[in-house]
């Protein structure tokens, strides 16, 4: 062997290695797309399930792992495979393990957490509402047989759409739509949330209500981990350094051309860009190229980014305000829509000149490969929506699909879990301290208790001022609604007549504003409450009139939206610290 043919073997082999590595780093990446997930889903629904969904997403991967050792991967990639159409298990990750890890090893996690994606997707649709034991149920069916199954049509070399030539390079058809159609099914068969949607006395829906979630925040954050988390779920599997880079490429042009176009769109559409559909949207764009992201170029790509930013936007608003499907974070739109549209496209926008080489047929006119595309993604849906249709039913019948509606108002993080909150801090608690001794140390003192007359040496003096002469004096509340840029000015004023104890809180409201037209989701959310600032104050010696009229002069502008002065009468006051009542309660210690 010459010294050419020596190095070409030890450049192979490098590469091989190089790419080996790669591989499971894209699979580390896949991953941590389960975090990405996990805060898309916690960010688009209320705060009182936020610990429901976590532990969903992190059960899902785990339970997915244990069936996929047991039966999953042998279904889907096990080297004897009966008719195309399914593995027949050997359970040789238990029987030679070291054989397992020459052969198999990474692709067996490869393939894995590309099965929790698929369990994954469909706990968005059915958020807020399902029995965890259910999900649990559920999701372990994914993983043990439903995916494996499909997944080894189109990936194992001897599956029978893989014989066809269907391409699915990353998994929108094999992932995206088996977990976009699983996800349609079960939020159509567990129900909306309770108000969702409004309904007349004959029992049909007479309007949608739009439930928002409780942080954009977290859902703009795995947003942002899921794209990054993509570049290894498109690119791990590779195979040089040329198509690697022509991968990333497409992978990063369809998710901002969707993002975009559907910001363009709903703000032509609702007068405002909407962010949670534009989140929903970066994620349409990715779905839509992991099909063909090898084999599309960078015109192909904008065009898939171009419908996926529509696609998403109109069918998440169809399922909402059209059919009446409940689906919290869009994930019908997102996964399915374009899991199909992404398989698709590869039969109509693949490029000759991408690294896959195959002809699409806007380059050649040639209608083969769009034809196996759809008879692929066809039985890819069929296959699922029987499955899981049927795990359905089961599950309905016997343990039950949805909590009671006690269990929903609550929330599923009590209820399920035992969570006061997932945002424990923010709950409601009051502090106790045991005052005294306790194993011979003080743990504290208790404050001395005061009623009526307080001693010198515990309070502040009271400076005492005469009630009015002729009868007793009148006291009088006065509560005034006003804009929050108005708040200075009116205390200043406030002052300047003699007003010296004001509370003041911050409100939301509406009046003859009937507040501004907001859409959420495409869905109007009505009465929309506009921030306002609410001032509090009871007067005695300062005649109401004046301070009423001093508002009236501070606040006007002729505007709707000014404000409201509401005028009570008090009947008493009462000063905590001395015990003073009425008027003398009302005065400031000089």
């Amino acid at each position: 062997m010459g010294a050419t043919e020596i190095m070409e073997l030890v450049e192979t082999a490098v590469t091989g290695e190089v790419f080996g590595v790669w591989f499971l780093i894209g699979a580390a990446l896949v991953f941590f797309m389960q975090a990405g997930f996990a805060m898309v889903e916690t960010g688009f629904t209320r705060a009182k399930n936020a610990g429901n969904i976590i532990m969903k997403n992190l059960m899902d991967f785990c339970i997915g792992t244990a069936v996929f050792i047991v039966l999953g991967f042998s279904l889907m990639m096990a080297e004897d495979y009966a008719f195309g159409v399914i593995g027949i298990p050997n359970l040789k990750i238990f029987m030679d393990f070291g054989g397992f890890i020459q052969e198999n090893a990474s692709s067996f996690v490869f393939n894995l957490v590309f099965c929790a994606t698929a369990a994954t997707i469909v706990s968005g649709s059915m958020a807020e509402r399902t029995k965890f034991a259910s999900y649990c149920i559920y999701s372990a069916a994914i993983s043990l047989f439903v995916y494996p199954v499909e997944a080894g049509w189109v990936w194992n070399s001897q599956g029978w759409l893989a014989q066809l030539g269907f391409h699915d390079f990353a998994g929108s058809a094999a992932i995206h739509s088996v977990g976009g159609i699983t996800a349609l099914i079960g939020a159509i068969m567990v129900g909306p949330r309770l108000g969702k949607y409004k309904k007349d006395k004959a029992g049909k829906v007479s309007g949608v209500n739009a439930i928002q979630g409780h942080s954009i925040t977290l859902g703009a954050l795995g947003c942002f981990i899921l794209w990054f988390g993509w570049y290894g779920f498109n690119g791990a599997a590779a195979w040089n350094g040329t198509s690697l880079a022509s991968i990333f490429l497409t992978t990063t042009i369809a998710p901002a051309i969707a993002t975009c176009v559907a910001m363009i769109y709903t703000w032509i559409k609702n007068g405002k860009p909407d962010v949670s559909m534009c989140l929903n949207a970066s994620l349409a764009g990715l779905v839509g190229i992991t099909a063909g992201c090898d084999a599309l170029d960078a015109l192909g790509s904008v065009i898939v980014g171009v419908v996926s930013g529509i696609l998403v936007v109109v069918v998440v608003e169809v399922l909402d305000l059209k059919l009446h499907i409940d689906d919290p974070v869009g994930a019908v739109g997102v996964h399915l829509a374009n899991g199909v549209w992404g398989t698709l496209a590869v039969g109509l926008l693949a490029s000759p000149a991408a690294p896959a080489g195959l002809e699409g047929l806007l380059y050649t006119g040639k209608m083969g490969l769009l034809g196996i595309q759809t008879l692929g993604i066809l039985a890819v849906l069929l296959w699922t929506a029987v499955c899981m249709t049927l795990v359905f039913v089961v599950i309905k019948k016997t343990v039950g699909l949805r909590v009671s509606a006690e269990e929903e108002i609550q929330g599923l993080d009590s209820t399920e879990h035992g969570l006061l909150s997932a945002y424990a801090d923010f709950a409601p608690a009051v502090e106790s301290l045991d005052y005294g001794f306790t194993a011979g140390t003080v743990t504290g003192e208790a404050p001395t208790a005061v009623i009526g007359e307080t001693p010198a040496a515990e309070a502040v003096p009271v400076k005492r001022v005469p009630a009015f002469e002729k009868g007793d004096p009148k006291f009088t509340k006065i509560e005034i609604i006003c804009k929050e840029s108005r708040l200075e000015a009116l205390k200043n004023a406030m002052m300047e007549i003699g007003i010296t104890g004001m509370t003041v809180s911050h409100v939301l409201g509406c009046g003859v504003q009937k507040g501004r037209p907001e859409y959420y989701r495409g869905v109007q959310v009505e009465a929309n409450l506009l921030p306002k600032v609410q001032v509090d104050m009871v007067v005695s010696k300062v005649p109401v009139q004046r301070v009423i009229d001093t508002a009236k002069k501070v606040l006007y502008t002729g505007h709707i939206g000014d404000g409201k002065i509401f005028v009570y009468d008090v009947e008493n006051i009462v000063k905590v610290r001395t015990g003073e009542e009425g008027f003398d309660a009302l005065q400031d210690v000089e």
